[in-house]
């Protein structure tokens, strides 16, 4: 593990770890996090990559765990971002540090829930060799998994507009919601989750132009006990992936061995053996034939 830190287009300063393979790498992976969740969540997974070869990048963004500033550690008031910076800016800086560290080697994402929501608004997803999703599906809420949906109704209609002007930002930890969260990060989100389309630019118009660009393959891993997300929301979401190679997997706790996984539950350690080990395979394929087609290239 090195600590880092990452600069994005507009000098905001992230905090990044990376996570050097064992051996040559046989591929970059990137790790965007989902929604409240910090980089340190994933470092169980980030180091099992770098033992099986492959070398791994986690960040925050701005706003979010380490990329706080000091300034900010105790309130969030008056801090700027929105989830077109998270994306546009953080996410894509990740890409770029990710191709800078290993230029010559593919370039593979596995993104939690809202990782998995934001490629399509990436500047350079161009540079993405193969896409791991992982539990992300479509915020919109009417879609969400039954026992979430009268939590998430009170949250974009009571919570959010109730709590977000008296301090400044949404205080997700006070109300056991998410986590603290920058005005406009909530505020856009919540605009989102509120609109069918789910990913929407500020007159609620749907943006799927971005995620069309993507054709590189595309695995879904999504769990029937998720908690947040259902079956609907997942294929909602994989559907913007329209020009992608889909691969859709729709897992079941007992289909490997445990009883729960939940949302959050893919990242422990303890299915190392089981669901890692999927995920594992398909890095590996997507690293051989990223080589494979590079090595004609090359050569010519």
């Amino acid at each position: 593990m090195e600590t880092i830190e990452l600069t994005t287009n507009d000098g905001v300063t992230l905090a990044a770890t990376r996570f050097a393979a064992s051996g040559k790498a046989k591929a970059v992976v990137v790790l965007p996090a989902a929604m409240g969740v910090a980089q340190d969540f994933y470092v169980p997974f980030a180091q099992f990559l770098a033992d099986q070869g492959f070398a791994a990048l986690t960040f925050d963004y701005r706003g979010m765990g380490q990329s706080v500033p000091p300034e900010y550690r105790h309130s969030l008031r008056g801090f700027k971002a929105d989830l077109f910076d998270w994306a546009e800016r953080d996410y894509n800086a990740a890409l770029h540090a990710a191709k800078t560290w290993h230029p010559d080697a593919p370039l593979l994402v596995v993104g939690h829930s809202l990782g998995g929501q934001l490629p399509g608004l990436l500047p350079d997803n161009h540079l993405i060799d193969g896409l791991i999703t992982v539990a992300a599906g479509s915020g919109y809420w009417p879609d969400n998994a039954p026992q979430l949906k009268r939590i998430v109704w009170l949250m974009w209609y009571f919570a959010v507009p109730l709590s977000t002007p008296l301090f400044g930002y949404f205080p997700g930890k006070r109300l056991r919601m998410v986590g603290d969260l920058p005005k406009d990060v909530i505020y856009q989100w919540a605009q989102w989750c509120k609109s069918p389309h789910y990913v929407v630019d500020a007159a609620g118009n749907p943006i799927r132009e971005g995620f069309e660009k993507i054709r590189v393959p595309v695995l879904g891993l999504s769990f029937t006990d998720d908690e947040l997300m259902s079956r609907r929301s997942i294929d909602s979401l994989l559907d913007f992936y329209k020009n992608a190679q889909l691969d859709r997997r729709h897992i079941a706790p007992q289909d490997v061995g445990a009883k729960r996984i939940g949302h959050f539950g893919f990242f422990r350690s303890q299915f190392k053996e089981t669901l890692w080990q999927q995920a594992l395979t398909w890095l590996e394929a997507r690293a051989t034939d990223s080589m494979e087609r590079v090595a004609p290239r090359a050569a010519a």
